[in-house]
């Protein structure tokens, strides 16, 4: 039996055990498209439909107890519905507070000073989401130099808007293809990219196209890209090279901020950008991003400047039941930091080793990602891979997602499939650990692992 067999298995006993969900997508495909509004949660053959979520654990339709990695996309650092940030919600609205309003309100201003306060920034807006903050970021970078370029490294994920829509997904040639249609053919062309921790290769860039580069943007902690970290002199030589040229240095801390720390990774690594966003864990688990940086640039989008920026807001931006929990949330993660991010950081080692060796075990390589460096030692993040050699260095996006070089499909189909038969739910390979995880899930997640490496060792 090979993976694509053992696929074809895993498929079908799935769906004899999670019948209610299978009829629940049916009929969700009768109204959404493909049953569902984000396409990486719509999984083959078919999505398991929750119906409570606690902890590190959520309950579906067919009554299993799952254990969750997935945690809200790695927005969930204290897990499903933490208390602290429930009871807080409850409390408002039963005080009449909460729901939109559209005026504006002082929370906002409390909690932007906390949020500029523990990042050490200038100014802040808020918006919605990660794919609209870094969208106005890369809008005011341009306002402010005068530049169209666009710089990003390949294989990173900066959200589904058009100015980062380019270079996401490995294909032939590596990542250089644009990724929806729709777009501007103009737009496209003015979005370059760049290998992920590679300082010659940004060299180039900038000596090739430094004078009309309006930003780089990077993941300090690649996401999608495969849960890799970056090197400090790899910072270093791009802050340089986006001073000497004039551009603007984003820091994509949508996925990173407050997940090492109770403010942005960008603490440790002791490097300043001039325009950072965030969003995931900021919100305590409701819908809330934000921009933050240099107030000569965050000022492009103000009055006194004319709006030259319309990073105007939207409906819902500023909701102040998302404040109120994204307040709660940090103002905790604050006070309990030295608590929270060693134990967070040690589990995810302990999980880290123990699938690798699990895996061993069996005669089957496996490698996982999310190991930190020397500016941060451990890490809460996993990613599980099969390189195809034992002597691949799992450093970049091309070595997580080319084929040729890991089995991707063992990773996001098969491992998946496997490990939902075992009640526990990931993406690609795994995910992050919170404050809800205790060592028993840890072993629950091992016992799992156990049972997906016979399945695939007999294929």
């Amino acid at each position: 039996m090979n993976d694509e067999h053992l696929l074809e298995t895993l498929t079908q006993q799935y769906i004899s055990e999670y019948p209610t969900s299978k009829e629940l997508q049916e009929q969700a495909k009768r109204y959404l498209v493909d049953g569902g509004s984000h396409a990486l949660r719509l999984f083959g053959p078919y999505p398991f439909r929750p119906v409570s979520a606690s902890g590190s654990r959520v309950r579906d339709a067919d009554d299993h107890e799952i254990l969750d990695f997935w945690q809200g996309h790695y927005a969930n650092i204290l897990g499903h519905n933490p208390p602290v940030i429930r009871e807080t919600l409850i409390q408002a609205l039963q005080n009449g507070e909460g729901l939109q309003t559209g005026i504006t309100e002082a929370l906002q201003t409390e909690f932007g000073r906390l949020l500029l306060d523990q990042v050490g920034a200038e100014q802040v807006r808020f918006t919605t989401s990660g794919s609209l903050a870094t969208m106005y970021a890369m809008m005011l970078a341009r306002a402010f130099t005068g530049k169209r370029l666009i710089l990003k490294v390949g294989g990173g994920w900066h959200g589904a808007q058009p100015l980062a829509l380019k270079g996401v997904h490995f294909g032939e040639g590596g990542y250089i293809h644009v990724e929806s249609e729709g777009l501007s053919e103009d737009s496209t062309a003015e979005i370059l990219t760049t290998r992920y921790d590679d300082p010659d290769d940004l060299r180039q860039k900038f000596r090739q196209w430094g004078d009309r580069i309006s930003c780089f943007i990077v993941e300090l902690w690649m996401g999608m890209g495969g849960f890799i970290p970056v090197t400090p002199e790899y910072l270093k030589i791009a802050r340089e090279l986006t001073h000497r040229h004039g551009a603007v240095f984003i820091f994509d801390e949508i996925i990173s901020g407050f997940r090492f720390c109770a403010s942005g990774v960008q603490r440790l690594y002791n490097v300043r950008p001039d325009l950072s966003t965030f969003g995931k864990i900021i919100g305590g688990g409701m819908p809330l991003a934000a921009v933050v940086g240099r107030e000569e640039i965050m000022r492009l989008c103000g009055s006194a400047a004319g709006r030259r920026v319309r990073f105007d807001g939207g409906t819902f931006s500023a909701h102040p039941a998302a404040l109120l929990a994204g307040k709660t949330l940090i103002e905790y993660l604050v006070r309990n930091e030295e608590k929270i991010y060693p134990r967070l950081g040690a589990l995810g080692q302990k999980i880290r080793l123990g699938i690798e060796e699990i895996f061993a075990s069996h005669g089957i390589l496996a490698r996982c990602t999310g190991y930190g460096n020397d500016v941060i030692p451990d890490s809460s993040l996993v990613m599980i891979h099969f390189p195809y050699d034992d002597r691949t260095r799992m450093s970049s996006p091309e070595a997580v997602w080319d084929p040729k070089i890991c089995n991707v499909d063992r990773r996001e189909k098969v491992l998946k499939l496997a490990l939902l038969l075992e009640r526990v739910h990931v993406v690609h390979g795994l995910g992050a650990v919170s404050t809800a995880h205790s060592e028993e899930d840890v072993e629950w997640l091992f016992a799992a692992c156990d049972e997906a490496a016979k399945r695939i060792k007999a294929g």
